[in-house]
């Protein structure tokens, strides 16, 4: 995106321009918010990941850079500092309902597609990995299958506690017959450190409730959702993610954040690079993910 194109940036934007799936809100300065809105359960299909989330990503992280490029510097006991260059992101589910943060890929645009994953999906846990600023998964609702990697695939991961509507994160692709791409497999073993816990949720598709999730350190807050209106709900998934990302907003101002990820998580990234296969039927006929 050109400068003078940035300049003219005006919050909301939505992605496509025709029939959105995502929408990109600027609440203040550093803290950008992505809705995904593909449906009531913002499935995961080529159109959304390739024409809505991968833009939205690159809109944010330019707008970073042209803040923190322009943001004065001011001499202290320790040399100089930017005044600018704070950011986070927060991703969350459609916020007119509190029922899912996504549900997973979608089947239909799924099947058929031998470079789904390579240039798709792969890419875009890819992108979220080594993003420039931190990125948070605000999980409103249900996160299922390839919608519980994509918050896997985010820094921090805030979740609605289940007291106003339950809530599950869960791997369930055993339980329809569906094979794992080895991105799947190298994010799980990045993300969580226990093996206890990620064989729950690869080989036996566990539905953590959101206690469990928390004690399990797949989540990394609650979000209390007590009420009785569903936007209620999500809305406070939300304001716990924004109290959440002022707590780490000042971390990649030094422009280093995204490249000691990319280090950090270096075994990670070469897997979900070549993600081979073992197999060219990785979904049953009734599989939905």
């Amino acid at each position: 995106m050109s400068s003078s194109n940035q300049d003219s940036l005006q919050f909301p934007l939505s992605f496509p321009s025709t029939q959105p799936l995502v929408t990109i809100s600027y609440p203040h300065a550093g803290l950008w918010v992505m809705e995904l809105h593909n449906g009531e359960d913002s499935r995961l299909t080529k159109r959304m990941i390739d024409d809505a989330i991968r833009p939205a990503l690159d809109v944010v992280e330019e707008h970073w850079n042209r803040n923190k490029a322009s943001s004065p510097t001011t001499r202290t006991n320790k040399g100089l500092s930017e005044d600018g260059g704070d950011g986070a992101l927060i991703i969350i589910g459609k916020r007119n309902q509190d029922k899912f943060f996504s549900n997973g890929f979608e089947y239909e645009s799924v099947k058929g597609n031998p470079i789904f994953f390579t240039e798709t999906a792969n890419p875009l846990f890819a992108r979220l990995l080594t993003y420039p600023i931190p990125t948070i998964a605000a999980i409103n609702g249900h996160c299922f299958a390839a919608g519980m990697m994509l918050a896997l695939s985010c820094d921090y991961r805030i979740m609605t506690d289940g007291s106003r509507r339950r809530a599950w994160m869960c791997m369930n692709e055993i339980h329809f017959g569906a094979p794992w791409p080895l991105s799947f497999t190298a994010i799980l073993n990045t993300k969580v450190s226990d093996p206890s816990v990620r064989r729950r949720v690869a080989l036996e598709g566990h539905r953590f409730a959101p206690s469990e999730a928390l004690t399990t350190g797949l989540v990394d807050r609650l979000a209390s959702c007590g009420g009785t209106g569903a936007e209620l709900g999500t809305e406070n998934v939300l304001q716990e993610a924004m109290k959440f990302a002022k707590e780490v907003s000042a971390l990649p101002k030094r422009g280093v954040w995204g490249s000691i990820k990319t280090f950090l998580y270096r075994d990670c990234l070469e897997a979900v690079r070549l993600d081979a296969r073992t197999t060219h039927s990785i979904l049953p006929p009734t599989a939905r993910l």
